[in-house]
């Protein structure tokens, strides 16, 4: 039986964190992960491949993704990037309506596939519960997490553009990454012809666009926009390239791939959990590892089922839940609707390189007192970008219709520019909108399968309904032609930001978690990654994860120094 000061489960965005931090603070730390080793570099095959050089222009077969990738392929599943994806035998689950679950299953979970933007939260959202009376008030405010924002995006390198707005509060920042002539063209056009307060900026993405960041010899973004594949510069943040690094520097670190996390163990007479029940991936044997602290960062549905699977006497219904929210209140952003449009002229203009990133247009509805009356709770932004696609029509591919010299000087044309931009919306906090786990259909590891039942409701509806209104209007004032909307009925999942299912707040008989992430009935464990949110704003939630897994982190050891916990 091993023992360590702190076991982390879970090695992405959120179990990054925890192990950075607690090892730098002297504390022996193991962090297990479900899936493979992945290591910065070596395990990056396609990272310098072309279209050519892989089959099918890298697209999978559709007979690939119908057996293996069903589930998975209602995302951005390539030959360029599958090795970072899990087929659907390897973690079935069920759903009672549809839900899109991407699982980040290796060394690195979901940081090495992440959109990367990175965005505060203003009070805006942390008093939106307590205002509208959806869910629960959470237990802190921007200026408890405020110091912890600007701890993480020195660390992490955060590019963006100061607005000076109070409901997006601006980061520490490195020089932002620029528009290009018609997303600046659609900027002035919101200045000029808007006054709500709507503006256009680029996004915030954590990208080194200057100098070098701690890690493994972390670099300036290339702008080859080949992110998902693993970047071997660590020019975008991952926790492979950046926070384990930093945490296996100190020599605390222990990392143990392959680790399934079956349950966390729990002492009655002491009241505190002792460590934790691993599965091994690959032998299926058993093993306890015992620490004094357990942060469980393995994603909101895979933190909440552990909690769920460890019961004992004193937890029948799981460890944490004798509030019975476990599970419950699941989030995510509602998105893959939008509009798209042409415009004529700027034909000697271009841009360089390849931005791995785009334009975002914040909030501008329910933000304060002068705010339009609109007839749905919170708000959403934008994101999207302006391009030229080629000049080279279908026709100059028949032989009939060119070839020789014509067709060599057409394929090297650029064609129109061209604008998209799809809504991004606040899912509120539905209490019924949950999983359960399934007793009667055991995995491969003899643990109980996953079922959902969520979905977006009426709020959702109409805030999708008013986002293609203003997308078009906004395009068409701009002088935008052949103006289309687009949605794609995305699920609740399809966003790859489920929250909520295990939420802090100041009622034990309400809520899971108290103001640092502690469980409220076992003060030794913690709990930091999207699961622990109360709700969900419309922003990227990934810098809210980071900065509260900070926060909770130190907090656990300056209460471990004073044998608090």
């Amino acid at each position: 039986m091993e023992k360590y000061d702190a076991i982390v489960v879970g090695s992405g965005i959120s179990g990054g964190w925890a192990a950075k931090e607690l090892c730098e603070n002297g504390l022996k730390t193991l962090v297990l992960e479900r899936g493979r080793m992945v290591k910065h570099v070596e395990d990056y095959p396609t990272m310098n491949l072309d279209k050519w050089d892989v089959k099918h222009g890298g697209a999978t077969p559709k007979k690939i993704l119908d057996k293996h990738y069903d589930k998975q392929k209602r995302w951005g599943v390539s030959e360029f990037n599958r090795h970072f994806y899990n087929t659907d035998s390897e973690h079935d689950y069920d759903e009672i309506k549809t839900f899109d679950w991407i699982r980040g299953k290796q060394v690195g979970g979901r940081s090495l596939i992440w959109g990367r933007q990175t965005y505060r939260w203003s009070d805006l959202d942390f008093e939106a519960n307590a205002k509208d009376g959806y869910g629960v008030d959470w237990p802190i405010r921007y200026k408890d997490i405020a110091p912890w924002y600007s701890h993480v995006e020195k660390f992490i390198g955060v590019s963006g553009e100061r607005l000076k707005i109070p409901h997006l509060p601006d980061s520490e920042f490195l020089k932002p990454m620029e528009l290009n002539c018609i997303e600046n063209h659609l900027r002035k056009s919101l200045e000029k012809n808007f006054k709500d307060g709507r503006l256009l900026t680029v996004g915030r993405v954590a990208h080194i666009t200057e100098g070098r960041k701690a890690g493994a010899g972390r670099a300036s973004c290339q702008y080859r926009n080949r992110c998902s594949r693993g970047c071997p510069f660590g020019a975008y943040f991952s926790s492979v390239s950046s926070t384990l690094p930093a945490a296996e520097s100190t020599r605390n670190l222990t990392l143990k791939a392959n680790s399934i996390v079956a349950e966390v163990l729990y002492d009655k007479d002491k009241k505190k959990a002792t460590g934790v029940r691993v599965i091994d991936a690959i032998t299926k044997e058993e093993t306890i590892y015992n620490s004094k602290i357990i942060f469980l960062c393995a994603s909101a549905v895979a933190s909440a089922t552990i909690l769920m699977q460890s019961k004992s006497e004193a937890f029948p219904n799981g460890m944490g839940n004798s509030s019975g929210e476990l599970g419950h209140n699941i989030m995510d952003h509602q998105l893959g609707a939008g509009v798209s449009g042409t415009i004529d002229g700027y034909l000697d203009r271009y841009y360089i390189g390849r931005r791995p990133n785009g334009i975002y247009i914040p909030r501008f509805r329910n933000v304060n007192k002068k705010s339009e009356k609109v007839n749905f709770l919170r708000g959403y932004g934008y994101q999207g970008g302006a391009y030229r696609g080629s000049g080279w029509g279908w026709q100059e591919s028949v032989p009939e219709y060119s070839y020789g010299k014509d067709l060599k000087e057409n394929i090297l044309k650029p064609g129109g520019w061209a604008f998209g931009m799809g809504g991004f919306g606040e899912v509120l906090p539905y209490h019924e909108n949950h999983f359960f786990l399934n007793y009667d259909k055991l995995d491969q590891y003899g643990l109980p399968t996953i079922v959902f039942d969520a979905e977006f409701k009426e709020n959702e509806r109409l805030m999708k309904e008013d986002w293609l209104i203003q997308g078009q209007e906004m395009l068409e004032t701009a002088g935008f032609k052949n103006i289309k909307v687009f949605d794609g009925k995305a699920p609740i999942g399809r966003g790859i930001h489920e929250m909520g299912t295990a939420r802090m707040g100041y009622d034990p008989k309400t809520s899971v978690l108290n103001r640092n992430n502690q469980l409220h009935e076992v003060s030794n464990v913690f709990v930091t990654d999207g699961a622990c949110m109360t709700s969900a704003a419309n922003q990227n939630p990934s810098l809210t994860y980071m900065a509260l897994t900070a926060r909770a982190a130190n907090f656990a050891v300056g209460e471990l120094k004073k044998q608090n916990i």
